[in-house]
């Protein structure tokens, strides 16, 4: 077995630091998520998610990436995203969509963040209109999101969230492919 150097150590610590901010990012969120829970998961310091990570917001930036040319993972995280939005939101979202067209700065926030998955989201997509495709789906999922917990569409009540998210993932993987 070939000795392991420096620099693959420290490339397979970086990997499960990011492999365990996923998994805490994906239980928590961004706010409940914590650099020492993090650390804890991966079975490193502290000190060393923010020497690898820098911080925590650039460790969830990193953290949130799909893979480029990866459509299998979008769809997989286009999903969960679904998954997640038609179930109730956490209030500091509720509060963020429900100012977005009332205050500037919730607008510029809620856009400079839409804009970053779409950005992100069309990099995993393959083909030219990949960008399209993914602007279609991030305001897709933000229809949802407002038709299901602002406007509170009579509709919702006669349908289950799992069969929510089944049509509205089939949508969205149509998108992937049109």
């Amino acid at each position: 077995m070939a000795a392991t150097t420096r620099d693959q150590k420290r490339a397979q610590t970086a990997e499960r630091i990011l492999a365990a901010a996923r998994e805490e990012f994906a239980l928590h969120g961004y706010r409940g998520a914590t650099i020492r829970a993090i650390a804890d998961r991966a079975g490193v310091h502290a000190s060393l998610v923010m020497q690898h990570y820098g911080s925590k917001a650039d460790l969830f930036a990193i953290a949130a990436e799909l893979p480029a040319g990866d459509e299998g993972g979008a769809a997989e995280h286009l999903a969960a995203v679904l998954d997640v939005r038609m179930q109730g939101l956490p209030p500091e979202t509720r509060a963020l969509v429900a100012s977005m067209l009332t205050s500037p700065e919730a607008e510029a926030t809620v856009r400079a963040f839409l804009q970053e998955r779409v950005e992100n989201l069309a990099a995993s997509f393959e083909g030219d209109d990949a960008e399209v495709r993914a602007l279609l789906a991030v305001s897709g999922i933000l229809g949802l999101t407002v038709a299901r917990h602002f406007l509170t569409l009579p509709a919702f009540e006669h349908v289950s969230h799992d069969e929510l998210v089944r049509a509205a993932s089939a949508w969205v993987s149509g998108a992937e492919s049109a």
